[in-house]
């Protein structure tokens, strides 16, 4: 694991920018973002509305960079992808598989 003053932790630049980048490419379109949608739309106050998701976004990353920083000390980097890996893929079958079930109900 790199050290954070070492030329393979990134620099600050490239760090926020991928993180920046990622995060709201994968926000786009999110449950998140139309959540907020119709929250604004139904409470005519999108000031409040923006100013309560932002810090629920700001909380829940903050729990992912703790978890994160913690699994990092724990676990090998190739360990901690394919724990990631494993997460999705099972996060994936188990949503698709609460789809097809309230698409074609087995009952």
């Amino acid at each position: 694991m790199p050290s954070p003053g070492s030329d393979q932790a990134g620099s600050f630049g490239a760090v926020f920018l991928t993180t920046f980048t990622t995060v709201f490419l994968a926000e786009l379109g999110d449950k998140t973002q139309l959540a907020a949608l119709l929250l604004s739309a139904e409470s005519g106050r999108p000031v409040l509305v923006f100013f309560g998701a932002s810090l629920a976004l700001i909380s829940s990353s903050l729990v992912g960079v703790v978890l994160g920083r913690w699994l990092s000390r724990v676990l090998p980097p190739q360990q901690l992808e394919r724990l990631a890996g494993i997460l999705m893929v099972g996060l994936g079958l188990w949503l698709g598989r609460q789809a097809a079930v309230s698409v074609f109900p087995l009952a």
